[in-house]
């Protein structure tokens, strides 16, 4: 079935229907200035108003889009430099201002980005009729279409074998009928909205997950509104999942056609606009509707209804641990898309390819992470490592109750020696110039070190103080959705809870960046005890523990025998000297200074001989 532009946006009147709307630059034409990277992040989309036409026979996609656009440099904007995929073409811009609309001259050309999986994007070059002011904004209404196909164009480009590459690279607009269906997971995969970003490439380091990363966070408070038509042959599209969120489609079949297959007809949804959250915009259309598990603890789309009790099943597992820590029941269902690709999780949302051979115990790990942000979801840019951490913290908690401490730790450990890399060398420098956990987007510091952070928490304040807390702090999310921008917010509701000051551990670890502790033990000395009879009772042990590092440790200090052990903690500052006394009754043997709970620029595990 051909296409057609933007049904229903041609009537008299409408933007579109202006020929002023159309007027461009010859295609393709490149501009007369290269652009730079400083011009791409001069730009941010503070608001996407997108109205989004699919034919999938056709893999088509058609947009209307109304964006505003805010210069956040400190220099006036002569040219604005939006990017969508490359095998997307722009098809004209307008202004839309006090005084109407009035059509903007363009250029538009392919830049080389794998921000995309063509490895292009399709960039317009924008020309306001006047600079555009640092801090000012203007809207634009901006048309593009084209098609999106399957491709793994930018593995290929790294040599990458082609057969292995389409269970990573499966975005794609697919027939309804298909068991996929459409899938398009947004920036770092396909730009099938616009952008505004400097152009990155997977073979130059790690700068393309970083700068995934960062417009994640950058475009954490921008608001999106998404108005889909799906125009469909044969079996109509159920739903639509759209930032994690499902919405069923409402659908009009053409009712003159009597046989299924020659069925034409359109379906619509329509998101309101909201804040878009630390994610890049996705978009899935599914064939099937969803199934709730038994506890309608999933929601499971998928065509084998075989596959749904073992996840169900491996969700009830869970549900015990995730209860004990948020409260009895989850706020939404985790729902589950059954994909054939690379698994791709969004808040309380997973497609993954479902078993119909896994056990239980085999699928849990997976869910841990989905079912987390079932149970709560911290929205507001300052808390993006809280709602990032948590659901780490929790697949640590799983694989310490399915695998024991030791196995938690040694993951924990594991974890802290990239953190450890990724941690700014503050000789000579201030500590607390790096990048504070409120205002981080990178991958390893929004995992793993807010994990770390939050298994400390739980060390700290011991595990009945920590549930009660995150209990606490998930009903006050509630009553205020306001509270997860509220970059404190967490800290109090944890204070008023345990009633413990946690603002020395806030401040070295979350609001400030002072990298990481550098303990070594410094001596060890045991004194007997003596009883009224002049018998040894035990031994009073000193450990001195000394901190090179720039960030307080809070740590374990455990004195053992071959039969026992005894457990104590020791504060040590930045650049300082920490003691505690033990009495051991009986002989001590060894000193293990930090357990590996908590993260070192070094080993995070000492120990010392004790010398009777």
């Amino acid at each position: 079935m051909p296409g057609f532009l933007l049904p229903g946006l041609l009537s008299p009147g409408s933007l579109i229907g202006q020929e002023a709307v159309v007027r461009a630059l010859p295609a393709d034409s490149l501009p007369a200035v290269k652009v730079t990277d400083a011009e791409r992040s001069a730009v941010a989309i503070t608001s996407s108003d997108l109205d989004v036409h699919l034919i999938p026979a056709d893999a088509r996609e058609e947009v209307h889009a109304n964006l505003t656009l805010v210069n956040r440099s400190d220099a006036p904007i002569n040219r604005i430099p939006l990017q969508i995929s490359g095998s997307l073409r722009w098809l004209g811009a307008t202004a839309v201002g006090p005084q109407g609309a009035m059509a903007m001259a363009f250029t538009q050309s392919p830049i080389a980005t794998d921000a995309d999986h063509t490895g292009y994007a399709q960039e317009v070059v924008l020309t306001p009729v006047r600079p555009l002011a640092p801090g000012a904004s203007m809207t634009i209404s901006a048309l593009y279409a084209g098609e999106i196909k399957q491709t793994s164009a930018r593995l290929e480009l790294l040599g990458a074998d082609p057969g292995r590459t389409a269970r990573a690279e499966w975005d794609a607009i697919l027939p309804t009928s298909d068991a996929a269906s459409t899938s398009l997971r947004g920036f770092g995969n396909v730009l099938w909205y616009p952008v505004a970003a400097p152009a990155a490439a997977l073979g130059d380091g790690n700068k393309l997950f970083e700068l995934i990363a960062s417009e994640r966070r950058r475009n954490a408070a921008t608001t999106v509104r998404l108005r889909l038509t799906v125009e469909y042959v044969g079996d109509p599209p159920d739903s639509v999942i759209f930032d994690g969120r499902v919405q069923a489609l409402d659908r009009r079949p053409d009712m003159d056609v009597t046989l299924v297959d020659e069925t034409h007809g359109v379906a619509t949804a329509d998101f309101a606009m909201g804040p878009l959250g630390y994610r890049s915009p996705s978009l899935f259309l599914t064939a099937q509707h969803a199934a709730l598990t038994d506890g309608q603890l999933l929601s499971v789309i998928t065509p084998l209804a075989e596959l749904i009790d073992p996840y169900g099943a491996a969700a009830k597992s869970v549900q015990t641990m995730l209860a004990n820590w948020f409260g009895p029941t989850p706020s939404v269902p985790l729902t589950i898309l059954d994909h054939p690709g690379i698994a791709f999780e969004d808040g309380a949302f997973l497609a993954a390819n479902l078993s119909a051979t896994a056990q239980a115990n085999a699928i849990a790990p997976t869910l841990v992470s989905g079912l987390t942000h079932a149970w709560m979801r911290v929205d507001g840019a300052p808390n993006v490592w809280l709602d990032t951490g948590l659901p780490e913290f929790m697949s640590l908690l799983w694989t310490e109750k399915t695998q024991g401490r030791a196995a938690a730790l040694a993951a924990l450990g594991r974890s802290a020696v990239p953190l450890a890399l990724t941690e700014p060398d503050f000789s000579g420098k201030t500590p607390g110039t790096g990048q504070p956990l409120t205002d981080a987007s990178s991958d390893i510091y929004l995992r793993v070190k807010s994990a770390a952070v939050l298994w400390q928490l739980r060390e700290l304040l011991g595990d009945e103080k920590f549930q009660q807390s995150l209990i606490a702090y998930r009903r006050s999310l509630t009553l205020n959705p306001g509270l997860g921008s509220d970059a404190e917010g967490f800290q109090r509701s944890l204070e008023k809870t345990s009633g413990k000051e946690l603002g020395w551990f806030f401040n070295d670890w979350v609001y400030r960046d002072r990298g990481l502790p550098d303990l070594s033990i410094v001596r060890v000395n045991a004194r007997t005890q003596m009883t009224s009879k002049s018998q040894i009772d035990g031994y009073l042990v000193a450990v001195e523990v000394k901190n090179d590092g720039d960030a307080v440790a809070d740590v374990p200090v455990t004195v053992r025998s071959s039969k026992v052990s005894i457990k104590e903690r020791v504060r040590v500052g930045p650049h300082a000297l920490g003691s505690v006394r033990i009495f051991f009754q009986g002989t001590p043997e060894t000193v293990e200074v930090n357990d590996g709970s908590v993260p070192e620029l070094g080993t995070t595990i000492h120990k010392a001989v004790v010398e009777i």
